[in-house]
């Protein structure tokens, strides 16, 4: 089994359009996809929320996933407190995957994915602490065409073209990594 982890700076920088975009390219692996959200302080959470997704015509990142050729997708939602516990929940989904992608950045505290892709942007000024201190652990950052640099410690930067955020470019870079599990 493979395991994608796509993390981001914060809200909106295309971390699910990366997501489905790979689900999409490299569907001979049979995604089962997760997106997992913390709850920011204040916001309302019952403990961890775990949801399967079956719309694939559903307007929620998991349903994009699924509109993207994902085999089964899930939401999970749970407060940072809760991260550990809503792992062990979806652990056996994992373990009988295929091919896993997860949308997270706090997951790779917890799991060792095989291929780890930060998504930032210059242009936005939030910036979550959770993917400031993992950038320098990504397989790759992607970035706008034209605001790519190097992101310190050799780590790669591939350039994104909204709204196309997984290039040939990406796929391939991925595919190399994978080629290797």
């Amino acid at each position: 089994m493979a395991m994608v982890v796509v993390g981001g700076q914060t809200k909106g920088v295309g971390k699910t359009s990366v997501g489905a975009g790979l689900i999409a390219a490299l569907a001979e692996r049979r995604w089962t996809a997760f997106k997992i959200s913390l709850a920011r302080p204040g916001e309302a959470c019952a403990g961890v929320e775990v949801r399967e997704e079956l719309n694939k015509n559903s307007a929620t990142d998991s349903g994009r996933f699924l509109a993207a050729g994902a085999v089964r997708a899930f939401w999970v939602k749970a407060r940072r407190e809760d991260l550990a516990e809503a792992m062990a929940r979806i652990r056996p989904e994992i373990e009988a995957a295929e091919n896993v992608l997860i949308e997270s950045n706090s997951v790779v505290g917890l799991l060792r994915p095989d291929v780890y892709l930060s998504v930032v942007d210059p242009a936005v000024a939030d910036f979550k602490e959770s993917a400031r201190e993992l950038i320098e652990r990504a397989d790759a950052v992607l970035a706008p065409e034209g605001s790519a640099r190097k992101m310190g410690a050799g780590v790669p930067v591939l350039a994104i073209r909204p709204p196309v955020y997984v290039t040939a470019e990406v796929v391939e870079f991925v595919r190399r990594r994978l080629g290797r599990v």
